[in-house]
């Protein structure tokens, strides 16, 4: 009894290891978006680099490095804050930054599979 205890809590720890490894680091959770969408400048930087025109900030990097995925799991791997980031993130470029979410769909989701889930929910948000 005591040893199938020990494999069952093995098991467990097993589990939730495995869950927290397959989230992106949280390192930059506390990014200030509202900065970032009210200075053309910075949106502009994060636009390059992930569009790979431009130098990119740690941070930066760290959203070229996963953007695809996010956008082809939505953002299954993403914390709370960085799906509600993202969420914010998409609006604005939607609704203000059509030219830079252009490309970034372009680049991103070339199909256009996601592009349509993305604009649809901004549809039901009134933003489209």
């Amino acid at each position: 009894m005591e040893v199938l205890f020990m494999t069952f809590k093995v098991l467990i720890l097993c589990v939730v290891a495995t869950s927290f490894a397959a989230q992106y680091t949280d390192k930059y959770d506390d990014i200030n978006l509202k900065e970032i969408v009210e200075n053309k400048r910075i949106l502009l930087s994060y636009a390059n680099c992930v569009l790979e025109k431009g130098k990119c900030s740690p941070e930066g990097k760290v959203l070229k490095d996963h953007i695809k995925d996010a956008i082809e799991t939505g953002c299954e791997k993403c914390t709370d804050a960085q799906r509600t980031g993202t969420e914010t993130m998409i609006r604005h470029l939607i609704k203000y930054e059509p030219d830079i979410w252009n490309e970034l769909a372009t680049k991103y989701d070339s199909t256009g599979e996601w592009r349509k889930t993305y604009e649809d929910e901004a549809r039901k948000y009134g933003i489209l």
